[in-house]
């Protein structure tokens, strides 16, 4: 059987780490096989562990600094209303995380996430009528997603 799971390379040697944050504060997510990869007795090469985010199957490696993780991966993270959106920022840009646009942060561990609103699907729609594309809009004037902010625009147009 084929399968699909998304495989980060933690340039920073966090992987474990990470993957018991994301146990920690994301519904659906947990930590299973963390093992060490061995050339030879004593000489370790890796580190992997196998996690899961809010259902979504991810394997973690620590195999040194060669490589580092970027805006070109994000996990969209999708949630309902303007309390999940502050608390799963709030969480995901604590202790050396970073904000950025549109939605858009990073986690101490250097991951990307979008953190979205299911409001703003909705509004957004299919980007075709006027109040579709005022929301759109005021999003891309954000950080943090703000649901009133998306709902005035769209109801303003």
């Amino acid at each position: 059987m084929v399968s699909v799971r998304t495989h980060l390379w933690f340039g920073n040697d966090k992987a474990v780490e990470a993957a018991r944050f994301y146990a920690e504060h994301i519904p659906g997510s947990s930590v299973g096989r963390v093992v060490t990869a061995w050339t030879e007795p004593g000489t370790s090469v890796a580190e992997v562990v196998e996690f899961t985010v809010a259902g979504h199957e991810v394997i973690g490696l620590n195999a040194g600094p060669e490589f580092h993780l970027n805006e070109a991966f994000s996990f969209y993270l999708r949630v309902n209303g303007q309390e999940e959106v502050d608390r799963y920022w709030d969480i995901l840009t604590a202790d050396g995380g970073e904000p950025g646009p549109c939605g858009w942060c990073k986690d101490r561990y250097g991951v990307s996430w979008q953190v979205i609103p299911v409001e703003l699907e909705e509004l957004c729609g299919d980007y075709t009528t006027p109040a579709n594309q005022a929301a759109c809009n005021a999003m891309l004037k954000m950080g943090r997603i703000d649901v009133a902010e998306l709902q005035a625009a769209y109801d303003g147009a």
